[in-house]
């Protein structure tokens, strides 16, 4: 079979240039003229006379946009009434439609045709139908709902025996056509596969390759044919199906090693130039070809020395026989290097390649030198010593006047980095970052020194100048993760207590410093970061007085240009530092100015500060300073927002959509959008977003849409760097290099260094005799200083490899933080969170008018158990206690008075807080005790009457079992339920009954999803008379997760196919593998199977498959498989919000385990 594929493009050799039958031949011949809208056939000229030609000589003797809407719109007025006259006829319906789509291409919305392509495409001749569907594919995108009425032309048109209406038709299949719509012409596409000509059978290769990108698990069962297309005997169709190879090889590289062999066969005959002559270019045998095939070798060789020498005589031929006369033959060298440096390493082909990256690097043309300094940057991290044979060249690329040469030699030097050369290196990118004008250029470069200062610092001064630095530089334009993992790191700590109190006393050194200075030339952030280092650690540095920071943290309220994130802020740090005296003075005046702002977060910010500066209890509770706090976990789920979405839906909100789901809604109301995309936030309202309310705390994702984005454009603000100067002093030549140096002293170290440093420095320049050293020298002694220990025998440190020598800053594991705040020395980020300061600082406690005792009220209770109960070990409810363990002991505290809810008065001999009744397990009806069921919670108590309940888990549904329990005699009881997603059903219940004293009642209600939601809720309320006649009635709710209703599916994978077909809506999801001993699929899978109730249908290699109902009769599949590290999810179900609602509790599942 080998040899059969290996033999199979050999018959190129033989077969001349690709000729088509005559009519075909004619066909194609006569295609130019038949484009022509002249009524005379044959001329291949736009015609004078036509209504196009008119149209266009018209728009460009225009002289105002104004004119041209004007013109436009009477067009499009003449168009629209034509094609809706009858007598209209196709060959004036071609033309019609081809100046609708010159008024599309100008931007103008010509919606009117779109139906009128469509029936053109349906009914016209070859080239009306050639019109129609040129303008189907400008016209309408892959979601309109017009395109389904196109679906019939393409079976049609694929079933014809002409070949041009096939052609057509594959054409629009590889451009636009409907996911859905894919199974009806799929088996038709496959049949082309073997059609007689060639172009018939490129066109669909490019059909399914399309298929492949938009729905990969609907042609899998036809990989076979693709391997038949790659031995195709036409060039064309072999190229076409390298395409999907690559996408394949790219997933599963170790799937397709068996066409190694296949592939250097082909790459042989393409070198050897034994294609015919119409695939080269300026003498370059298929040059696009070959870079497609050297990528895809690459992938079968990595980590794989059997198949790598399979490659090395082929690879050592491209070498020789690529010249360097033409770019293409460039494009192929680097494509060859980087293949050499990918698979299993020979050393003869190691030196060619490094031989030919040379020629690169000391080339004179710019592109050249580009092209080897990207590919030394890649092949470093393989053979980091490379670098040493051009590191004359590397340095005078630091000095090039092209920018993108001295970026790509900037990003070099950060493949090269280790703990010996990081100072020079980072020096180096921080003044290439000072002159860079590319915002691009700016953020990429801030994370990139912001990593190299955190993991190779030398010593604590030098990591805080630099992050001072980088601040400055990158300003409000660098990604916000960098300001919050440096907060992050101080809070955090290190290994030493000691280590960990040097570095927080340096950084509120450097920053009291800088506020001291001029504190209006630094930018948001970083004033943002300085508050916040101020407000928690300055109590630190014994010799420095809360009231001197607090007038220093006022001097930046005061600033015009501070924004009102910043100031929400540097409230918040004027809150933990108001201790009483003189600070106390300053934040009531403080607060006496924003307590009225229109700013509602300020004056939130603004009402915290007054209140907690006059009490010093309630601050010490609210903001703890030396809290033994263990680092909180972050909830990616957002579970404690539960309560507070069914609140807001049980008030008549919106319910979520996810955003496959709106994308499909806004396809429907606008099918062709021409709009650009708009932000997700109005600027104007950043101010008052969700984000600035976090921020004292926790740094704002949407930090570029702050205040600050309003009030200060990024180039010319005053908060950034003035580089204006600098590009003006230096000409081409670089002349005036002492005015550059000059304005580098003047602006550079302000922001780095206190004023004692910075004096000392100057004076040891002032002393300092400057000689005018030689150039070469200065090269040489860089170059040490650059590529320091790339020769030394000690192991390479490098960005993307295994690190070898431990990182200065090593975060706390999760075991050491208990340790390290049990000493009291390192106060815990987390004690001035928001969201704590919000719920502690509510109206509630600002309320002076508020009684210190809550008012009891007995009428109305409303007790809402989110996860207020656990399984029992036995039975299938370990699913909820496995899910909602952690928020059952967090997040759902008793209630209690300091709570601000409202309860019933409990019976005077009870606890409120006592466990629940043993004795009602033995009340449990008889049929449900073999059955597994969850915990007895109570839900609502007052003097004569308690409620409890639980749930029980059957294999066809799901029992509500609720026990009434009461302390005196009562009459007439009634029990009412009601829920939005669930249907609640009566299974034996006793209305309107009479009970004795200290008895127990029983009722049971069969509960079924109606529609899904993360969790369900039941609603009730019980309604009695005492003894007297007095009518009473409590309320309660009843929580409990949709994974309660899930039971497993038995399906055949037939059946599962056919299913999958059918279902219409899907979420899919990137979720994490479980590694714990055996294989990650099988072991993630059975933890899906465990915890969800899952059922498993068949696992093939890295992929699976997955069944499971909610009751009653909603199925939902599940496709998975393992790529790049992680478990690639794909959910399918008939039911609406069904994938979403199971993909939450996917990731619970696995994040709980």
């Amino acid at each position: 079979m080998a040899d059969s594929r290996r033999s199979a493009p050999l018959s190129w050799t033989n077969k001349p240039a690709a000729k088509m039958s005559d009519v075909v031949e004619k066909t194609l011949t006569a295609l130019p003229s038949l484009l022509s809208l002249d009524s005379q056939p044959g001329s291949a000229k736009l015609s004078s006379s036509s209504k196009l030609g008119n149209l266009i000589r018209g728009i460009t003797e225009l002289t105002s946009k104004h004119e041209e809407e004007k013109l436009i719109q009477r067009e499009l007025v003449s168009i629209k009434e034509q094609v809706s006259s009858p007598n209209t006829t196709m060959r004036q319906m071609k033309e019609l439609m081809v100046r609708a789509i010159y008024c599309e291409s100008l931007g103008y919305e010509a919606s009117f045709s779109y139906i009128h392509a469509i029936k053109l495409a349906q009914q016209g001749t070859a080239l009306e139908k050639r019109v129609g569907y040129l303008a189907v594919s400008l016209f309408l995108n892959e979601n309109h709902e017009l395109l389904l009425l196109l679906v019939n032309t393409v079976l049609k048109d694929l079933q014809s025996t002409n070949l041009i209406e096939v052609c057509m038709a594959l054409t629009v299949v590889s451009q636009m056509f409907p996911k859905d719509m894919i199974p009806a012409i799929l088996p038709l596409v496959e049949e082309k596969l073997n059609h007689p000509k060639e172009i018939i059978r490129r066109k669909a290769v490019l059909a399914l390759y399309k298929f492949y990108l938009i729905a990969p698990n609907q042609v899998q069962h036809i990989h076979n044919k693709f391997r038949k297309a790659l031995c195709d005997k036409d060039p064309g169709v072999m190229t076409a199906s390298l395409h999907i190879y690559l996408q394949l090889i790219q997933e599963n590289p170790d799937g397709y090693k068996d066409l190694t062999a296949s592939f250097v066969t082909i790459l042989k005959q393409v070198v050897g130039g034994k294609l015919p002559i119409d695939f080269n270019y300026h003498s370059v045998p298929a040059p696009w070809l070959q870079i497609q095939l050297l990528r895809i070798l690459s992938l079968l060789g990595k980590n794989d020395q059997n198949a790598s020498e399979i490659m090395y005589e082929i690879l050592d031929e491209s070498l020789q026989r690529a010249e360097m006369n033409h770019n293409i033959t460039y494009a192929i060298l680097y494509e060859c290097v980087k293949c050499v440096y990918t698979i299993h390493p020979k050393s003869d082909l190691l030196e060619k390649a490094a031989k030919c990256i040379g020629n690169f690097v000391l080339s004179q043309k710019i592109n050249l030198k580009y092209l080897g300094l990207k590919a030394l940057t890649y092949v470093v991290q393989q053979d980091p010593k490379l670098a040493l044979q051009h590191q004359m060249t590397i340095i005078e690329c630091l000095d090039h006047s092209d920018l993108i040469i001295k970026r790509e030699t900037v990003e070099l030097l950060f493949r090269i980095t280790n703990a010996q050369n990081v100072m020079v290196i980072v020096d180096k990118m921080l003044e290439f970052l000072r002159v860079s004008p590319d915002d691009y250029t700016t953020i990429d470069l801030t994370g990139k020194v912001a990593e190299l200062a955190e993991k190779y610092a030398p010593d604590n001064e030098w990591f805080i100048e630099t992050m001072n630095t980088v601040f400055s530089v990158g300003g409000d334009m660098m990604q916000p993760d960098i300001p919050n993992s440096f907060l992050k790191l101080l809070s955090e700590g290190f290994d030493g207590v000691e280590e960990d109190r040097k570095l927080r006393l340096f950084a509120v050194d450097s920053y009291v410093s800088l506020l001291r200075g001029e504190p209006g030339k630094l930018p948001q952030r970083f004033l943002q970061v300085i508050s916040w280092v101020l407000g928690e650690y300055s109590h630190l540095m014994e010799e420095l007085e809360p009231a001197t920071v607090l007038r220093l943290l006022e001097r930046l309220l005061d600033m015009k240009q501070t924004s009102s994130e910043t100031k929400s802020w540097v409230l918040m740090a004027m809150t933990k530092l108001c201790e009483g005296g003189a600070s106390v003075a300053v934040a009531q005046q403080v607060s006496e100015t924003y307590i009225s702002s229109m700013d509602t977060v300020l004056r939130q910010r603004a009402q915290e500060l007054q209140h907690l500066s006059q009490d010093s209890e309630l601050r010490a509770r609210v903001l703890p300073r030396d809290a033994d706090l263990e680092p909180q976990e972050v909830d990616s789920s957002l579970s404690f927002l539960d309560g507070f979405v069914s609140e807001a839906l049980a008030a008549g909100a919106a319910p979520y959509k996810p955003p496959h789901q709106r994308q499909e809604e806004l396809a429907q109301a606008k099918a062709l959008s021409l709009e650009p995309y708009g932000l997700s936030l109005p600027i104007s309202m950043a101010s008052c977003s969700i984000a600035d309310r976090q921020s004292p705390t926790l740094l704002s994702i949407s930090s570029g849409l702050s205040g600050d984005s309003t009030e200060l454009s990024h180039k010319g603000g005053p908060t950034t760097l003035k580089l204006d100067g600098v590009k003006r002093v230096w000409g081409r030549e670089g002349y005036l290099r002492e005015s550059v140096e000059e304005v580098a002293q003047v602006e550079v170290p302000s922001p780095l260094r206190s004023p004692s440093q910075q004096a000392g420095a100057d004076s040891s320049h002032s002393q300092t005799p400057t000689p005018t050293p030689d150039p070469e020298q200065d090269k040489q002694q860089l170059a040490s200083s650059l590529f320091f220990g790339l020769s030394s025998q000690s192991p390479m440190c490098l960005m993307g490899k295994p690190e070898p020598t431990p990182n200065r800053f090593r975060r706390k594991t999760k075991g050491q933080g208990s340790s390290s705040s049990a000493t009291g020395q390192t106060p815990s980020p987390l004690s001035s969170s928001p969201s704590t300061v919000d719920d502690l600082l509510g109206d509630d406690l600002l309320d002076s008018s508020i009684p210190s005792e809550p008012s009891v009220s007995s009428s109305t209770i409303t007790l809402e158990l989110s996860q207020g109960f656990t399984a029992t070990a036995h039975g299938p409810c370990d699913v909820e206690a496995e899910l909602a363990d952690s928020d059952v002991k967090e997040s759902n505290p008793s209630p209690s008075e300091d709570d601000g809810l409202v309860a019933a008065d409990p019976a005077p001999h009870e606890d409120p807080d006592r466990p629940e009744d043993p004795c009602l397990s033995s009340h449990l009806p008889a049929e449900l005790c073999e059955h597994g069921h969850s915990e007895i919670t109570p839900l609502c108590t007052n003097q004569s009457l308690e409620l409890s309940a639980c749930h029980v888990q059957k294999e066809d549904s799901l029992v509500f079992v609720i026990f009434i329990c009461n302390s005196s005699a009562i009459q007439q009881i009634q029990l009412e339920l009601h829920s939005e997603h669930l249907e609640v059903s009566c299974v034996s219940d006793s209305p309107e009954v009479d009970v004795s004293s200290h008895s127990v009642t029983v009722y049971q209600y069969s509960l079924t999803v109606k529609r899904p939601s993360v969790h369900v809720e039941v609603a009730g309320m019980v309604s009695y008379q005492l003894c007297d006649g007095t009518p009473q009635n409590l309320q309660f709710s009843y929580k409990l997760p949709l994974t309660s209703f899930i039971r497993p599916l038995t399906v055949s994978t037939e059946e599962y196919g056919t299913m999958w077909l059918d279902f219409c809506h899907d979420t899919k999801q990137n979720l994490t593998l479980i590694s714990d001993g055996e294989e990650p699929l099988t072991a993630t899978l059975n933890v899906l199977k465990r915890k969800l109730q899952l059922g498993v249908v068949e696992v093939i290699g890295m992929e699976g498959i997955l069944a499971c109902q909610l009751l009653k009769d909603q199925p939902c599949l599940m496709h998975c498989r393992v790529h790049a590290g992680l478990l690639a999810v794909w959910l399918r179900s008939p039911v609406p919000d069904l994938p979403d609602c199971l993909i939450y509790h996917c990731q619970r599942a696995l994040q709980g385990d």
